[in-house]
């Protein structure tokens, strides 16, 4: 049988105190298991960046870093950065002593990290965030269906056959896997969550915010990454139409990312460019006094593979602070939001849709408790990381058992 008291090793593309829906899902992770009494500690590829030490203590995490890879060549690059990540994990590895490796996605950790487990003889979790070959194409870096598209997609097949278990953030990306051919026994869902204990308590309208920001009527509002399959160009291109309908109402939008300077652009030349705000990347520990600003959280992602399969993190923390949601009605939105219940679905890749979504909520304010209501009770009971944690410690167990008795163990599942 497994310790009760377990030692796991993180491997992932980047930690704290970098922050993003990635470094935020991973503290949560950990913190989580640290309040179980594990011993944990996590490992950082060369695309963390430069750190100042080659260790360090971040909000009571010890990270590894591994120093950064020059950059030379498309694929000699990822070859290097998996040979020299292999080798940084293999001395953490000599020192902590772990009873797991858990990978982060993407890929390149898996591979780096199966490269050690099987040296080792250790027991490999894989979870997957977002399939790395999709996440290129949402971010315009790449091209679905492009030969590196394809090469990438069967790497990950071919790492996710060699884990010893794969957890994912959603049933999109499981049937996905299901559908390549990985045993469903192989899976578990370890869905995106909220840490209540932070991002849990509503505060009261910030009005020294609003009027710093000249906002005085009802507020839409946006709080994430600029990327452009976000679908932020549709959402100011609705703005016309919605104010037509709801003169006073207004867009802000908080974050940064690659199509901030388009979407500035885009919003300056709109016809109602004086009801569109930019706040800028704010800290995340501010973030919680732009929600309260706000009326509907939007949601706006185009349709894609990348937004049909993965679940995002931001529409689970506006329900968390009891913010009305909108969002597009895609595959990642479905699993969390029900529509006309705890959020409203539109049409994707369509303004006029948008528009008449926003307008339906701000004409009727009648339902707008009780729907936040059943949205921060879905939160509490479905998606809260104090309740998610409790996933990953049966799966360890049996993979751990599997290792101990040299039994194969491939039902890791059905444990969760």
């Amino acid at each position: 049988m497994a310790s009760a008291i377990m030692r796991i090793l993180h491997v992932l593309d980047h930690g704290l105190p970098l922050h993003s829906g990635y470094t935020f899902r991973t503290r949560a992770i950990l913190k989580a298991q640290q309040a179980l009494g594990w011993e944990i500690a996590a490992v950082t590829g060369p695309r963390h960046g430069e750190a100042p030490a080659p260790v360090e203590q971040v909000d009571g995490i010890t990270f590894h870093r591994t120093p950064v890879v020059r950059r030379l060549a498309p694929v000699i690059d990822e070859a290097r950065e998996i040979a020299a990540f292999a080798r940084r994990i293999d001395t953490v590895v000599e020192t902590f002593r772990p009873d797991i490796l858990h990978a982060h996605s993407p890929v390149l950790d898996a591979l780096a990290a199966l490269r050690v487990a099987r040296r080792r003889r250790l027991p490999l979790v894989y979870e997957i965030r977002a399939f790395w070959e999709d996440a290129a194409v949402g971010n315009g870096t790449g091209r679905e269906g492009s030969a590196r598209y394809r090469l990438t997609k069967a790497v990950e097949t071919w790492a996710v056959r060699r884990a010893d278990g794969v957890a994912v953030i959603c049933e999109g990306l499981r049937d996905d896997l299901v559908g390549r051919g990985i045993d469903p026994g192989k899976i578990m869902v370890s869905p995106n969550g909220v840490d209540l204990t932070l991002f849990g308590t509503p505060g009261p309208r910030d009005s020294t915010l609003a009027a710093g920001l000249g906002l005085d009527g009802e507020v839409i509002g946006f709080i994430g990454s600029f990327y452009d399959y976000e679908g932020l160009d549709d959402l100011i291109a609705a703005m016309p139409a919605l104010v037509a309908q709801r003169p006073q109402a207004q867009l802000l939008l908080v974050g940064g990312g690659p199509m901030e300077q388009a979407l500035r652009a885009q919003a300056a030349a709109s016809p109602v460019a004086g009801r569109i705000r930019f706040a800028g990347r704010v800290p995340h520990d501010q973030v919680e006094r732009y929600y309260s600003l706000v009326d509907v959280l939007a949601y706006p992602r185009k349709a894609m593979r990348l937004t049909e399969l993965v679940t995002p993190l931001k529409p689970l923390e506006a329900m968390a602070q009891r913010r009305l949601v909108a969002a597009s009605d895609v595959g990642g939105h479905r699993e969390l939001i029900r529509d006309g219940d705890t959020g409203t679905l539109f049409a994707p890749g369509d303004p006029a849709a948008i528009a008449r979504a926003l307008a339906g909520l701000l004409d009727d304010r009648s339902g707008w408790e009780v729907r936040r209501t059943r949205a921060r009770a879905f939160v509490e009971a479905e998606r809260n990381w104090s309740s998610n944690i409790s996933r990953y410690a049966p799966v360890y167990g049996a993979l751990l058992d599997a290792a101990t008795t040299g039994r194969p163990c491939s039902r890791i599942a059905a444990t969760a």
